[in-house]
């Protein structure tokens, strides 16, 4: 049985490292184009569906996911650059948001599986200079929200309600879950 993750991802990679699972890595071809009326629920599923049929192979299990940030009935993706990085980072501060990771499985000749996870996340409140130094590292430049809770963001987080992996973008448990389900043996760990 062969797994696709359709992501370029660094961390969804080693995530699904993690579990012990072979794998291959193919960049989807999917375009992200937020639709207005799906819920954020609904949009990080159609982003990780897209994203895993991008990929287009018939004979193979394929992984697609997604994240994106909700507070206040406004969804964050990734910053376009710098100074939208620097306008995320000034309304997250201080507050809590949700973060929604969407997962598609595509189970050859069979059907789809797609879920979503969401996990509560508050953040410090941050100076000026304190978001001045985090846009200085770059890192917040590819993540939904601005920040990288497994990196340098780290020390801007005050609380999380839920599943950390959910905030970096593969929730662990119910990958595994549904993989195991499809004979996939998970010889890695979920701690």
């Amino acid at each position: 049985m062969r797994l696709i993750l359709a992501s370029t991802s660094p961390r969804r990679k080693a995530l699904l490292t993690s579990l012990g699972i072979p794998f291959d890595t193919i960049a989807p071809s999917f375009k992200e184009v937020m639709t207005p009326s799906l819920t954020v629920g609904q949009q990080v599923v159609a982003f990780a569906c897209g994203k895993a049929r991008s990929i287009g192979i018939a004979d193979a299990f394929i992984l697609g996911s997604d994240t994106l940030i909700e507070m206040d009935n406004v969804i964050f993706g990734k910053p376009t650059d710098i100074s939208d990085a620097r306008r995320m980072l000034t309304l997250l501060q201080g507050r809590t948001h949700r973060v929604f990771t969407g997962v598609a499985l595509i189970i050859p000749s069979v059907q789809e599986l797609f879920w979503h996870e969401v996990t509560e996340v508050r953040m410090c409140k941050m100076s000026n200079e304190q978001i001045a130094w985090y846009l200085s590292t770059k890192e917040p430049l590819d993540k939904a929200g601005a920040y990288a809770i497994q990196g340098e963001g780290a020390r801007f987080i005050q609380q999380v309600n839920g599943n950390i992996d959910n905030v970096m973008g593969l929730p662990r448990k119910s990958v595994a879950e549904a993989l195991q389900r499809y004979g996939f043996a998970i010889s890695g760990t979920l701690q």
